[in-house]
């Protein structure tokens, strides 16, 4: 992180991963609304571990990028061993994806255990990685003063919530609206860090009386006073506004959607060949001749009998 690349990047991963999600979880719920069960993660057909997979690529690159790929020297320490102040912010974001690495790693190990040790702790794991994710935000080393403090203020918000419906899915596995919010949110987590990727490191993207400078090896937005940092935050708190009510239109008729698709049980009707009607009129014949003598014969049988006493007569 720390450049357009590095919100972007991940923004992107985090948005599918949510769409991922969602999309099963609403598949799920549409085919079995009553035997419904969250899942931490969802396998596919051909490749069972293939999400979980995704994850630990995309931290290894996360990390190397942070540590090896992005600094200068392609390690991030001083000749001393020690960190330097520019890089604070490579350990901080490392050490998220890290974490999201322990957990898809831990993931996979669980699954091959047994069904019984993969739920619970792998929602915990989960929410350990979300809970890191906060806390680094939350006590990041950047400055929580300027237009980038606000991004980051505003994300916490949406972490907050992948959090807690990730510890309820613990006790509630088979609640639909946990798992839709949490999918929901981590969607929502990706589409507000593409916006801080490209509104932060574009020029033309960055409020009016602000700039980009540079400070420390790191490219920061600043304001030329409190009217324009003022402005520059309302603009961030009125974009998170309306990239919500976007999330919330596009998963309400994502879900209308699915449900339309998956909801229905379809019968499909064909027209009856010559031989499936022989068939049908001879089982009719065997029904009919299995329920005895009808009213008719029954009638004929009783007159024959009853023939030679008249004729004695």
């Amino acid at each position: 992180m720390g450049t357009l690349v590095g919100h972007v990047a991940p923004g992107f991963a985090f948005f599918f991963l949510g769409f991922w999600h969602l999309f099963n979880h609403i598949r799920l719920h549409a085919q079995q609304p009553k035997s419904y069960t969250s899942s931490p993660w969802f396998p596919t057909s051909k490749f069972r571990y293939i999400e979980l997979f995704l994850i630990m690529i995309g931290s290894s690159i996360s990390v190397s990028m942070e540590l090896f790929i992005g600094p200068k020297r392609h390690q991030p320490f001083d000749p001393d061993g020690t960190i330097p102040s520019n890089h604070l912010h490579n350990f901080e974001h490392s050490s998220i994806s890290m974490t999201f690495f322990v957990y898809a790693a831990f993931a996979i190990v669980l699954d091959k255990i047994g069904p019984k040790a993969q739920y619970g702790l792998t929602q915990f794991l989960a929410a350990l990685a979300f809970g890191q994710q906060l806390f680094l935000f939350h006590l990041h080393s950047a400055d929580h003063m300027g237009v980038e403090g606000q991004y980051h203020l505003l994300l916490q918000i949406v972490i907050v919530v992948s959090l807690a419906t990730t510890l309820m899915a613990i006790g509630l596995p088979k609640s639909f609206m946990v798992g839709f919010v949490r999918s929901s949110s981590i969607m929502y987590q990706g589409v507000w860090l593409i916006t801080m990727g490209y509104v932060l490191w574009t020029p033309s993207l960055v409020p009016k009386g602000c700039f980009i400078h540079l400070e420390e090896g790191h490219q920061v937005v600043r304001c030329s006073g409190e009217e324009s940092l003022h402005r520059a935050k309302s603009l961030v708190n009125i974009q998170f506004s309306w990239f919500l009510i976007g999330i919330t239109i596009f998963v309400m008729c994502f879900y209308l959607a699915m449900l339309k698709f998956y909801g229905e049980q379809k019968i499909e009707y064909s027209s009856l060949t010559k031989e499936d009607q022989q068939l049908l009129e001879e089982d009719s014949d065997d029904v009919e001749s299995q329920k005895g003598p009808s009213k008719s014969n029954s009638f004929m049988h009783i007159g024959r009998s009853f023939a030679p006493v008249d004729m004695e007569r």
